[in-house]
């Protein structure tokens, strides 16, 4: 079955301990019902490089995101399924869902 790579975009992390809690529990609650199709749950990004023909320097690259995770899905349509209510999407954010290229 395919994996997927999903990259959060937009929407910054709560820092206060209350929102935060609070966003954890709804990632954990889609987390465990979305059950074995999250292959890796990931992780929110913290510090940044860039590599590049340009060489190395701090920061994001262009199009910035701002975590990741792995799922599996039969196709692209399953893995959006799956993701349609992730709690993310409800603080104004947005997942982008990467195929595998065949290569």
């Amino acid at each position: 079955m395919p994996r997927f790579l999903v990259t959060y975009h937009g929407s910054n992390m709560p820092h206060d301990a209350e929102s935060m809690a609070k966003a954890r529990d709804a990632f954990m609650h889609w987390a465990g019902k979305t059950g074995a199709a999250l292959l890796d749950p990931g992780a929110p990004i913290g510090a940044t490089r860039t590599i590049s023909s340009k060489g190395a320097r701090d920061g994001l690259a262009d199009g910035p995101f701002n975590g990741w995770s792995v799922i599996e899905a039969d196709d692209l349509d399953a893995a959006a399924k799956l993701l349609g209510d992730h709690p993310f999407i409800g603080r104004g954010g947005a997942l982008q869902i990467n195929e595998p290229a065949a290569i």
